[in-house]
Order: structure tokens, then sequence, then C-alpha cells
């Protein structure tokens, strides 16, 4: 399965986010990567500040390219608001929402339990990162897979609740409820721009 394997320090410390996990590299270097990372900041253009919209969201939900473009016409292709669709799908994908429910840390590291067959949609085991979610889903984790060490911490460590995914402790599940409305979504995305972009 194709995916992003390049240097993540560099992505965060470009976006001035850990967007991949690499927060002590972004605190460490809050400037942007290259040697001309610390020189003085040229005005960007349209086109640069609508890319650097679309490639944020791409690098923060794991998705490549065609994947993101094949997602960006579903999005345009469904009543209501392009942008907010898109974000709609981009939660809807398994990895993501194992990742939500804090049965892992990442969505690398759900990416990871996914391909590796250790969650369940509906109670059948899906190694299909991409895979969309429809409200109503119900995400597990595979009976053997329960007392790993990776799953269990992650999910002792579980903090934040979000509204759309209901979570089951005493049988590892998690229930899709509904696509999440976009003042639900933390990410910090210009989804806006994205349209904008696509759309010349």
């Amino acid at each position: 399965m194709a995916r992003y394997t390049g240097p993540r320090a560099r992505i965060g410390r470009r976006f001035g986010e850990a967007i991949l996990g690499a927060a002590k590299y972004v605190q460490k270097k809050n400037y942007a990567p290259g040697m001309h990372g610390k020189g003085k900041k040229r005005k960007q253009s349209e086109y640069a500040i609508q890319l650097a919209a679309k490639q944020k969201a791409k690098y923060t939900y794991g998705v490549l390219e065609k994947q993101f473009e094949n997602l960006f016409h579903k999005a345009a292709a469904k009543d209501g608001i392009t942008g907010e669709n898109l974000l709609k799908f981009l939660e809807g994908r398994l990895d993501n929402t194992v990742y939500r429910l804090g049965i892992a840390p990442t969505r690398r590291a759900a990416r990871q339990l996914v391909l590796h067959k250790h969650i369940t949609v509906n109670g059948e085991i899906v190694n299909i990162a991409s895979y969309a979610l429809k409200a109503g889903d119900v995400v597990g984790v595979r009976e053997k897979s329960k007392s790993l060490e990776n799953i269990t911490t992650s999910l002792s460590a579980r903090s934040t609740r979000f509204t759309w995914l209901e979570w089951d402790k005493d049988t590892m599940s998690g229930r899709f409820l509904n696509f999440p409305d976009r003042s639900q979504i933390p990410e910090n995305l210009q989804e806006q721009l994205i349209v904008e972009l696509y759309s010349k």
C-alpha cells in the first residue's frame, strides 16, 4: 500500500505544526527547513498558499495525491459545501476513525493496525486503511488483538472524545454515528483554499 515515507520533521517545520508527530523538532527549530529556512520570508503567491493548504490536509490525514483528488471529486459531486464534504470523507476513513477512537496514538499507527488485520468493521476483519465508513458502522479490535500492548496503552491514554463516535470499553469497539460537522473537526485546515485550487 502506498504511503508517505519521507522525513516527518521537515513536514512539521514547513507548516509550523507537528502534523506527523515530530513535535520536538518543530519546537527546537521553529523555522522552515532547508538552507533558506531562516532567511527573510518572501510574499507567497495565491497559488502557493492554496497548494500549501492542500498539502497540509494530505499530510494530516496520510492521503496521497491521487486518493486526495478522487475524494475531492467525490465531495464536489455531493450536495452541500464541497470543502466540508471533503473533510467529512477524510474523517470517515477507517484509519482516521481508529485514531479518533483512541485505539492508536497516531494516524500512521492506526493505518498499521488496519493493514495488519487487528481491526474489524461490523464484526468482519477489514485491512483497507481507506475503507469508507457509513453511519452506524461498528469499528472494533479483533478478539485476538485486544491484549496487544500498543492498543491497551493507547486506550488507557485516551482523553479526547468526539461527538460523532460512541465508544464501548467493555467490547473495545466504537460506533461511527454520523459524519461530523466542520465545527466539530479540530484540525486547523483551510478547506476553502483547497476548493479554490482545484477550481482553477
